[in-house]
């Protein structure tokens, strides 16, 4: 964003903790990739599951939730079919991306990103970290962090081509959705594919977070944002595939990165009784996310549930933010 009014857009946006918004002293130049709408490849296409589409309870008046975000009511949605991707967009699938088409990220155009404060190496945090968000200042902007240097200079994405790409803006994840001949899905689509057929659960497989003492999902554990114990065998990003899939065959909707959608986010999108192919407010400041992240943990943010959401700023990127694409 470029109009620098910070105290504005903080009224309206949610708390950092979860996604700090980029401000932008000035508009990015104009990417220089250009590229013609891509067709659907046979192997994007497998990596694709086709839903019937339906009617569906969305939304949440969980009352550890957060309201204020616009989670509810619950109100009734009716899809036409639709394919979404089983997993996030990879870092794999998204250097296919550039190779083919010389496309910069946002990320790249503006020179940094931000990156949470314990995945910079110690040594070089004096180096690299260029400022700290005020209200979360476990929130680094760092030169030099993209996608394909997640942790900025010197880091690279060696055993990470399965994890989900990050530093990747909204406009960065559109334009990977118009070459792979997709599009990015509808908040109502990525709700419906993420319940996986459950009516009103907290999760992709039920209301406990994990069954059995089973870890289900890649989210933070311990003293946020000191320590993370990652009992669930990871810190950071993990394989798009290291946990189950819901009932519906897609991985990864819950925990690990979270996924941009179409929608301009709007607070009052769940107030009409009964929706057909709902797309979201005409228009506004910041896109939806969906599906919490790495970071989330009980003790301050527990948005890793299905019908949770929140949103950024289109130009903005962080390390625990990615997407999947939909048809």
């Amino acid at each position: 964003m470029s109009d620098g009014n910070e105290s504005a857009r903080c009224e309206k946006l949610p708390k950092s903790c979860c996604a700090p918004s980029a401000t932008h002293a000035v508009d990015p130049p104009v990417n220089k990739c250009s590229f013609v709408d891509g067709k659907l490849s046979t192997a994007t296409r497998a990596r694709m599951v086709e839903l019937a589409g339906g009617t569906f309870l969305m939304g949440t008046d969980y009352e550890e939730g957060f309201p204020d975000d616009g989670e509810g009511p619950i109100h009734f949605v009716t899809l036409r079919p639709f394919a979404i991707d089983c997993f996030p967009v990879t870092n794999e699938r998204f250097r296919e991306f550039v190779q083919a088409t010389g496309y910069r990220t946002e990320a790249e155009i503006f020179g940094w990103s931000f990156v949470f404060w314990a995945h910079i190496p110690a040594s070089r945090r004096t180096q690299l970290v260029q400022d700290t968000v005020a209200v979360a200042p476990w929130w680094c902007k760092v030169g030099g962090a993209k996608w394909n240097s997640p942790e900025g200079p010197g880091s690279d994405l060696l055993r990470r081509n399965d994890h989900p790409v990050v530093h990747v803006s909204w406009n960065d994840a559109a334009a990977y959705a118009r070459w792979a001949g997709q599009r990015l899905p509808t908040e109502a689509e990525w709700e419906y594919a993420a319940r996986g057929g459950l009516a009103q659960k907290l999760y992709p497989w039920g209301d406990k977070l994990r069954p059995n003492g089973e870890h289900r999902c890649n989210i933070w554990q311990g003293d946020f944002p000191n320590h993370d114990t990652a009992e669930d065998g990871h810190a950071g990003t993990c394989p798009v595939d290291a946990f189950p899939p819901n009932d519906y065959g897609l991985y990864s909707v819950t925990g690990n990165t979270w996924e941009w959608c179409a929608d301009w986010f709007g607070r009052d999108s769940h107030r009409s009784a009964s929706i057909e192919n709902p797309a979201g407010p005409l228009s506004g400041i910041a896109r939806v996310m969906k599906g919490g992240s790495f970071l989330c943990h009980k003790s301050y943010c527990n948005r890793y549930r299905v019908a949770a959401r929140t949103s950024n700023t289109p130009d903005s990127s962080t390390s625990h933010i990615g997407f999947r694409c939909a048809l």
